[in-house]
């Protein structure tokens, strides 16, 4: 796959574009809630140390109370998966399916199934009810990162 840096720069902000609207309607909407009430925060068996950290100790996380830097910092990560991904995907079976899956798996047991085990269950005592649902949220954040990255950096090419 010969694929020019502009390309790829345009494959990482859809990458980056696509997680944040994933994660807009997962985490934001159904998790905690666009204005709290979310199942992440109303579920009676949530640890009160994750429902502190998110909704009362100062600061308040900054994807809470001001959102874009962490929006702006998103696309920059899906810039970065995408020259990863023009790295690896030559050696995969072709196909913007098979290849943005597969490197949709990669983003998730690499970022996001070790942030889970790391923060939400080592740090913050979250039960594992939980926990589960949140990967399911993070592994659709992946696969529409992967999905997005593979569709515009396979486009053009023989074996779409």
């Amino acid at each position: 796959m010969k694929t020019g840096s502009g390309k790829t720069v345009l494959a990482g902000l859809a990458g980056g574009i696509a997680m944040n609207v994933v994660m807009l309607l997962t985490f934001r909407l159904l998790a905690f809630g666009w204005n709290g009430g979310g199942i992440l925060l109303e579920s009676s068996i949530q640890s009160r140390k994750l429902i502190a950290v998110w909704t009362e100790i100062e600061p308040i996380p900054l994807v809470v109370d001001t959102p874009l830097p962490i929006m702006l910092g998103i696309v920059l990560f899906g810039v970065f998966h995408a020259w990863l991904y023009r790295q690896l995907a030559p050696q995969w079976p072709p196909g913007v399916l098979r290849r943005g899956m597969r490197f949709g798996a990669i983003v998730f047991v690499m970022t996001f199934l070790f942030w889970e085990f790391f923060t939400p269950f080592n740090m913050f005592g979250e039960p594992l009810r939980l926990i589960a649902l949140e990967l399911v949220f993070w592994a659709c954040i992946a696969a529409a990162d992967g999905l997005a990255i593979s569709a515009v950096m396979e486009r053009g090419t023989e074996e779409v």
